[in-house]
């Protein structure tokens, strides 16, 4: 087969280009699997709202997908048996307000332009915490310029992070205070649900194709594998970020939870019924 033809019969992944999906991706950046993955897939890394684009517009056959992208588009396809989730304290998706200004004073949000779940959770915790009319206004994720803007501001990801360590030093570079909101406490505190931010999810090609069971052992293999070479990840990631190891280790065995488990899909289904009964989305019949 030449290299044209491989490439074109390759299956395209959008990848999130953030520490949180580093298990999911073990086997397809890791011997001894990686070398036959490549020959079956072509990943390009982006951020979460650009994974669905991606996926949406038929540029990318798998992608991890926030599952707020899949009210609009029920013709996407779950994959089960993986997640990027949490049943507790995240860390990486964070609300940020002045310490002065209660959250039924906010008079808008800038919202990470990577986002698109994380958005809709914090619309649902707006209307739940009696401010349902706060404009979230997209930014990109640089807190200082997102406050400059907006009286509070939701960061995601790996800024997020960045944006927890530097907590002490901005304090002492600006004296503003401020007050962290983690997302997925605050959702759990109030609906008793886990916080489901993303899923592998296919288009029509990947879902038609014989392969499929395939599609799906490669992606949970490579979640367990990952998992299994979680102190890897940690030396990786620790010369990638300015974040200490303990932190990225604690983040990926505590705070991130990757497995798609009934707890998960319920969490799914409460944010989806929630979404459609505050009408910030469109039903979704969720089928797995």
């Amino acid at each position: 087969m030449s290299v044209t033809s491989l490439q074109d019969s390759r299956l395209r992944i959008a990848a999130i280009d953030f520490l949180n999906p580093a298990p999911l991706m073990w086997d397809f950046e890791h011997p001894p699997f990686s070398t036959a993955l490549e020959e079956r897939y072509s990943m390009r890394r982006m951020t979460p709202s650009e994974c669905a684009q991606q996926l949406i517009a038929g540029e990318a056959d798998l992608g991890l997908i926030p599952i707020a992208a899949l009210a609009a588009n029920p013709h996407l396809r779950i994959l089960p048996g993986c997640t990027i989730g949490s049943k507790g304290h995240i860390r990486s998706l964070i609300l940020v307000r002045r310490a002065h200004q209660p959250i039924a004073q906010i008079r808008s949000v800038a919202a990470d332009t990577a986002s698109r779940t994380t958005v809709t959770y914090a619309r649902m915790l707006f209307h739940k915490w009696g401010n349902a009319q706060a404009p979230f206004l997209p930014l990109a994720a640089d807190l200082d310029r997102m406050l400059a803007t907006a009286d509070a501001a939701i960061v995601i990801g790996d800024p997020a992070l960045l944006a927890l360590e530097d907590r002490d030093a901005r304090l002492a570079r600006t004296g503003e205070e401020l007050v962290y909101h983690d997302m997925a406490d605050e959702w759990r505190a109030l609906t008793g649900l886990p916080f489901i931010s993303a899923v592998w999810c296919c288009g029509a090609r990947a879902a038609a194709s014989p392969q499929w069971n395939g599609i799906v052992e490669d992606c949970i293999r490579s979640r367990d594998n990952g998992l299994a070479h979680v102190e890897a990840l940690v030396n990786e990631w620790a010369a990638r970020l300015p974040i200490p190891a303990a932190t990225i280790h604690t983040y990926l065995t505590r705070n991130i939870h990757y497995v798609l488990d009934q707890e998960c899909i319920d969490g799914m289904k409460g944010f989806f019924q929630h979404a459609t009964e505050l009408d910030i989305l469109p039903a979704y019949d969720m089928k797995l």
